[in-house]
């Protein structure tokens, strides 16, 4: 098992079938620059042009599809001291009433404080003087290339991953992508300092970043991305409306817990409708992310 140190030159905006830009074996870890969702680097500079310029694709040795790639965030690091959001809420998530008194769209800067481990608005809106909420690094938009040759913009999500900018996709999460094409050709960036459900100002804190991931190829299949943290289990569903991508969570996670964990569709049910938490993934792009969680200390391994 080796660790690859990876520099991008070229981007992607979409996620499909590209030249791999690096070929890694099974178990192999992987180091690489990733830009922020406007395309500037570690220095400010553009490089690339939004939505989400993507680093990668990279080829998985022995990834075939029906297999899964699992992908394991190790570590998320800021590789500079600046980030920017936009302002007002999101059209998507007010009462349409309430959109004609929604302010003009604004961008702010953000400083982020590596030793203090916060980040803070350069310039504080009246009543956010104070306010400095810790660092919690995410990865907003990474997946697999789709399958039939599909090339999905990076502005949204679907089966193979993209743009879901979910919380728990952060260090010490292991993701889960349904492999669809050879080498599975894995793309990731658009990583956030910090950010709330369902990134309903249309960003999170939108800077650069190192991040470091580990490959796992399992033989197995699965037909929505899947994560695991220490505590949890979870599924995601990307679709529109927001109850169609929960369907698919669910479903997700009904099949997951028949498979791993010896329960049918009635056990399951029981389990599922006492113990279930749903996370609001995306609520800005064109398709919704919704993750159905699970605690591990409910589940047993079969």
């Amino acid at each position: 098992m080796a660790t690859h140190r990876f520099r991008p030159t070229r981007y992607h905006n979409v996620i499909g079938t590209a030249e791999p830009v690096l070929r890694v074996a099974d178990g192999d870890t992987v180091v690489a620059d990733t830009i922020d969702a406007s395309g500037l680097d570690a220095r400010e500079i553009a490089v690339a042009s939004r939505p989400n310029p993507m680093t990668g694709p990279f080829f998985i040795e022995g990834a075939e599809p029906g297999d899964t790639l699992a992908v394991r965030i190790d570590r998320l690091t800021p590789s500079r001291a600046t980030g920017w959001t936009y302002s007002p809420l999101a059209l998507t998530v007010l009462d349409p009433a309430a959109i004609v008194d929604r302010p003009p769209s604004q961008r702010s800067v953000w400083t982020i404080d590596n030793n203090a481990g916060t980040v803070r608005l350069q310039e504080p809106a009246p009543g956010l003087e104070n306010f400095a909420p810790e660092i919690q690094p995410m990865i907003g938009c990474f997946g697999v290339a789709p399958a039939g040759g599909q090339a999905l913009s990076t502005a949204t999500s679907a089966q193979n991953g993209g743009n879901m900018d979910y919380r728990l996709f952060a260090p010490g999460t292991t993701a889960w992508f349904p492999v669809a094409v050879p080498g599975a050709l894995f793309y990731l960036g658009d990583g956030h300092a910090c950010q709330g459900d369902g990134e309903i100002v249309g960003t999170g804190i939108e800077t650069s970043f190192e991040m470091e991931v580990t490959f796992q190829v399992l033989k197995r299949s699965i037909t929505w991305p899947r994560g695991e943290t220490a505590e949890d289990i979870f599924t995601v569903g990307n679709a529109r409306p927001l109850d169609q991508a929960l369907q698919h969570a669910t479903t997700e996670m009904s099949k997951w817990l028949g498979e791993d964990y010896g329960l049918d569709a009635r056990a399951a049910s029981h389990l599922m409708g006492q113990v279930v938490r749903y996370d609001v993934g995306n609520v800005f792009n064109p398709a919704y992310t919704v993750a159905c969680r699970i605690a591990k200390r409910w589940l047993t391994k079969r």
